[in-house]
């Protein structure tokens, strides 16, 4: 009898594993390699930059109130409307006022149908007087020659007296009458300028900002019902700290932006408020803006000072990619495309200043290719 051939347990395992492993396939694929462009971060010299905020106020701004009290009668403008110079924004109700002068023009009528009686007046006691004077003259020549007696001139004496105070009585009531006729036009005119009081004009050509009246209210003297901005005539009042201050100066040119206008505007430095803010510690710079339509008051804006020079690193602004508060570029390193996190600062024209992540002469990625993420393979080409 034949006995079995006996394999030992080790090489058994060996040849079992070796027949049921199948064959592998070496691996020949890799990831395609992406061409891309490069920038070089380079060391510029820029313009030092102080930034500063502020609010567009308009340089000539009026407040319109009543300089009577009385109750508003019409109400002719809006909020926004524009208004030129002189234009009726509102009327009071002058009923009382009419009243005072049809009460001054009667005084007057009175005073002149006066004038015409005192000149007759004035006129009868010219005559008297000069009859009383060649009267007085006759008797005194007979006087002298004794042909009358002392009783008789007394008489022409007292009578020639009595006519000259006649007269000069008819004379002052006359100017009385003069004076009170001044008085009474005095009085007419002074009603006539309170009248004129009751239409409510705008001072200057400009727009209504503001609107606080309205038909059948009381207006008072002194209460705002209008606020009027002249137009075109604007001005940005920028807050700056007090250690920048003594770089700024009147005549300064100044570059501006102001949110819903779409360029940066050209502005000079006006006035320098001497006074500080005690609540901010800055000083309210003002910035005399150029006359466009899109301007308007309240306004949110920016103002660039340049404060001389500096140097830093900037690549094009445009190969930053922002999620949120991170930036971020992709660049070269040994043909892999590496993310690196950068801190970005101010930007001029089509450049932006790299305050961290990334130093002079590295290869930043741009433009960057659709798809191109951290990590992939790339071929830096001309």
């Amino acid at each position: 009898m034949t006995k079995p051939l006996l394999i030992p347990m080790p090489l058994a395992l060996w040849l079992a594993g070796c027949a049921a492993a199948p064959p592998q396939k070496p691996v020949t694929s890799a990831a395609p390699v992406v061409a891309v462009s490069t920038v070089t971060a380079t060391t510029e010299t820029w313009p030092s930059i102080y930034e500063a905020v502020g609010t567009v106020r308009a340089r000539t701004s009026t407040v319109v109130s009543a300089r009577l009290m009385g109750y508003l009668r019409e109400v002719r403008v809006a909020a926004g409307d524009r208004v030129g110079e002189g234009q009726l924004l509102a009327t009071l109700d002058t009923r009382d006022l009419d009243v005072s002068s049809r009460r001054a023009e009667a005084a007057r009528e009175e005073v002149r149908t006066a004038v015409p009686e005192a000149d007759s007046a004035v006129a009868a006691a010219q005559a008297n007087l000069d009859l009383a004077q060649v009267t007085f003259g006759r008797i005194q020549d007979l006087f002298q020659k004794k042909s009358v007696s002392n009783q008789e001139f007394d008489e022409a004496s007292a009578k020639l007296k009595a006519a000259q105070a006649a007269y000069a009585m008819a004379r002052a009531r006359r100017a009385q009458l003069d004076s009170k006729l001044a008085e009474v036009d005095q009085e007419v005119r002074s009603t006539e300028v309170t009248r004129s009081y009751a239409d409510v004009l705008a001072p200057f050509a400009g727009v209504v900002v503001v609107k606080s009246a309205e038909p059948g209210a009381l207006a008072v003297p002194g209460a705002p019902l209008f606020t009027i901005e002249r137009q075109g005539a604007y001005r940005l009042e920028a807050l700056v700290e007090e250690s920048r201050l003594t770089a700024i100066r009147a005549g300064q040119p100044v570059s501006v932006t102001l949110d819903g206008v779409d360029r940066t505007l050209d502005a000079t430095v006006s006035e320098i408020v001497p006074a500080v803010d005690a609540a901010s510690r800055a000083y309210t710079v003002k910035i005399d803006l150029p006359a466009l339509a899109a301007v308007r008051s309240g306004l949110f804006g920016r103002a660039a000072f340049r404060l001389g020079s500096r140097s830093l690193v900037a690549i094009p602004a445009a190969a930053v990619a922002e999620r949120g508060q991170l930036q971020s570029v992709l660049v070269a390193d040994s043909g892999v495309a590496r993310t690196r996190l950068v801190t970005g600062g101010q930007k001029f024209h089509d450049r932006m200043e790299v305050l961290s992540g990334l130093t002079a002469g590295e290869k930043v990625i741009f433009p960057v290719p659709p798809g191109l993420s951290d990590g992939a393979g790339v071929e830096v080409r001309q």
